[in-house]
């Protein structure tokens, strides 16, 4: 860089701090960064909408396309994929592109596909649609991220977090309620419809008022002026290694994972796309694509396994207790929607509190808060019975959400304390990697587990069910004799108290997951002060 463009850069750089902000703020000068903070959280919110909102619309999508069931399920499987794909090489583009020019790319692709999607006439056309959606979508997450933590520092950088934080956190919830009452009441095309208005303003907005930070411009200007060095290996390894590995977790189930051929093969895939990735990107090339070698940052390597296990938890539980409600309490998809409301109200208003205490009060301490509170959801949920109310299942669900604005903010204020120079990133898109496969994990580990314990919880039951067996000979006389109806009522008895049993496992797994978490936050540094401008860049 010459002379003239450091004094230009120089200028700029006083004139911004003039005005109250921070050089590395990609608000534009004169704009005030909370209106960048909500740009970026309502692009945010859109995309981690669309991860759930189209679950509650496969059966519809079945019936207006023409497909079966099965095939179907690729509508979810196909966003998630390219998602995965994209989300790792995120921090390189932003680098390459320039961060802004990245992000309205990634803006106008998510959009201009929401609307193809919305006009699909076939299952293929919709599939396709679904990838180019999930690739815009891919990037919108980690630029966002890395946005809000460049522009805010200090006392304000909890509180900009919370504000990302209800897009990211709420709008799992919202997704399933918002969904149904859609499909319900227009069309299941106007769940992809919604996204072409938010998404056109969000582009606008995004345009006119943010820009490239100088050091980021700097940056660009570097990887540009040597030639733009892909690390074509790098790619091809985390898009093999993550690619795979959503289709696994996605797919395993229903294919009953290794007793499946196709599962088997992907799972070596991704086994050979993550061992090459790993030795390819911290043995061999110099410029990574997906920066590995960051997690050697202890602080940001910590955070990515809290925030695996956030993920985990927040979207099994999203899947499970709508899930719950449908099958032993006969609500519609609506109805059962619900019951993540208020948990997601009670979101919107601890983010922001979240956000003033990470100031005061030491973030492991308030993590580990977090995570205790969401063990004593699971704790009171593990209590249930098939005779469970409406309330008792939002009330689980409203604790629970008393404890994840605990987690989400002091988590990211840890991952971005003492980051090097120019690694905002390629920080964000690891720590949304982990969250996104965390959430996949979290779904594909609570699915499998109700199926497979149920069978047992089942087998267990009727084992007891004989003329041998002296309390079943006695309920049967007391209901009205070895009738062909009473027997099948009493069936149906055992498979619901079956099922119920397995519900309760996946709620003991997730309570000794949030404990494990508690022990893992205890044992961290304390972060010292707070987030330095050097240290958000």
């Amino acid at each position: 860089m010459n002379q003239a463009e450091r004094l230009e850069i120089g200028y700029e750089s006083e004139w911004i701090v003039a005005i109250g902000r921070t050089p590395n703020s990609a608000a534009k000068p004169g704009v005030n960064p909370w209106i960048i903070a909500v740009v970026v959280a309502m692009a945010a919110f859109m995309e981690v909408l669309d991860t759930s909102i189209a679950n509650v619309a496969l059966s519809h999508i079945v019936g207006s396309l023409g497909a079966g069931q099965s095939e179907s399920t690729w509508v979810l499987t196909t966003y998630l994929v390219a998602n995965a794909i994209v989300i790792p090489i995120s921090g390189w583009l932003s680098s390459v592109l320039g961060r802004k020019l990245y992000f309205l790319i990634c803006l106008a692709l998510f959009t201009f596909s929401s609307f193809l999607c919305g006009i699909a006439l076939s299952l293929p056309l919709l599939l396709l649609f679904r990838v180019m959606q999930g690739a815009g979508g891919g990037g919108l997450q980690p630029v966002s991220q890395a946005m809000l933590a460049d522009t805010f520092e200090g006392p304000s950088f909890g509180m900009a977090f919370a504000v990302y934080g209800v897009a990211v956190v709420v709008a799992p919830a919202l997704g399933p309620a918002f969904g149904g009452w859609i499909t319900d009441n227009f069309s299941w095309r106007w769940i992809f419809f919604i996204n072409v208005p938010v998404g056109l303003l969000a582009l606008i907005l995004a345009e006119r008022l943010t820009q490239d930070a100088p050091s980021l411009v700097e940056v660009t200007r570097r990887e540009r002026s040597r030639g733009i060095r892909v690390d074509y290996m790098g790619f091809a390894f985390s898009a093999l290694a993550f690619g795979a590995l959503q289709i696994v977790l996605d797919k395993g189930q229903e294919d009953d994972w290794f007793g499946s051929r196709f599962i088997c093969v992907l799972a070596v895939m991704a086994t050979i796309g993550f061992v090459g990735l790993v030795v390819w990107e911290i043995m061999v090339v110099k410029e990574p694509i997906v920066d590995l070698p960051l997690m050697s940052n202890a602080n940001l390597a910590t955070s990515m396994g809290l925030m695996f296990a956030v993920g985990f938890v927040l979207n099994a539980t999203t899947v499970v207790i709508p899930q719950f409600a449908q099958q032993l309490m006969g609500y519609d998809a609506t109805k059962a929607g619900l019951l993540l409301m208020p948990g997601g109200a009670v979101m919107v208003l601890l983010l922001p509190l979240a956000g003033k205490l990470v100031r005061q009060v030491q973030p492991k301490y308030l993590l580990a808060a977090g995570f205790l509170i969401i063990a004593g959801a699971f704790y009171y949920a593990s209590g249930f019975n098939v005779e469970v109310s409406f309330g008792n299942l939002a009330t689980a669900r409203f604790i629970q959400c008393i404890g994840l604005p605990l987690c989400f903010v002091p988590m990211n204020t840890i991952a971005y304390s003492n980051l090097p120079p120019g690694k905002s990133n390629n920080a964000s898109s690891l720590m949304n990697l982990m969250r996104n496969l965390g959430g996949s994990v979290g779904i594909s580990v609570a699915s499998t587990m109700l199926d497979r314990r149920s069978q047992v919880h089942h087998a267990y039951l009727a084992g007891h069910v004989s003329h041998f067996y002296p309390p079943f000979v006695q309920h049967m006389a007391v209901t009205g004799g070895f009738t062909q109806t009473n027997i099948l009522a009493f069936f149906n008895t055992v498979h619901a108290q079956a099922l119920m049993l397995s519900y309760l496992d996946v709620f003991h797994l997730l309570l000794i997951l949030c404990l494990s978490a508690t022990g893992v936050v205890l044992l961290l540094r304390k972060v010292q002060g707070t987030i330095q401008p050097s240290m958000a860049h």
